[in-house]
């Protein structure tokens, strides 16, 4: 059945609580994506840990090795091409792809993120959220093009902010949304649900 599953980088920069849980989806016998890389833009990131335990392969493609965010980006897709990945997952990534990545993986690069969007791109988004008052905010799951936090959604949900929220107890409610809803986006990207 591994063989027939459909191979995914996935793309890091911190704790990998989603790439956790996308491991955890994966470990059902018909889940039809498989993590074949990690790929981190820096070396010591929990995230690379979480790979290693499941005996998943890692790379660091470090962000201060390169002179430009084509040449970053370049290196992120060849190492993904090397491990033959087909689709980029960023879960946590916090570098922006410069568009010759979005060439070489034409929708199919996905991003999530903690917000409704198109409100409150960026990376403070959850921050954002409750300094304008706002009483609900969400989990975005989209295809990634050229702009920031942007590109056709593939998924939202609504996450009530409650009253006495702070950034921390928001922010947890939303990963919440976010490990039980990015499997399932994977999955079907995997199963050829999506565009």
């Amino acid at each position: 059945m591994t063989d027939a599953r459909y191979p995914i980088a996935v793309l890091v920069s911190g704790s990998g609580s989603n790439l956790q849980a996308i491991l955890h989806a994966a470990e059902q016998p018909d889940y039809a994506a498989e993590i074949v890389v990690v790929i981190s833009d820096r070396p010591d990131v929990k995230a690379l840990d979480r790979a290693s335990t499941a005996s998943i392969a890692t790379e660091v493609v470090a962000w201060e090795d390169f002179e430009s965010r084509d040449q970053f980006s370049l290196a992120i897709v060849d190492t993904a091409n090397r491990h033959g990945a087909k689709a980029l997952i960023l879960a946590g990534f916090m570098r922006v792809l410069a568009p010759i990545a979005i060439e070489r993986f034409p929708n199919r690069i996905i991003n999530i993120h903690p917000s409704l969007l198109p409100s409150f791109p960026g990376a403070n988004a959850v921050r954002d959220a409750l300094d304008h008052g706002v009483t609900v905010s969400g989990v975005t799951v989209h295809f990634v093009d050229e702009e920031v936090d942007h590109g056709p959604i593939i998924r939202q949900e609504a996450v009530p902010i409650l009253p006495d929220d702070d950034e921390a107890t928001l922010h947890a409610r939303i990963q919440e949304v976010e490990h039980r809803i990015y499997p399932e986006v994977v999955d079907s990207l995997g199963g050829g649900a999506l565009p």
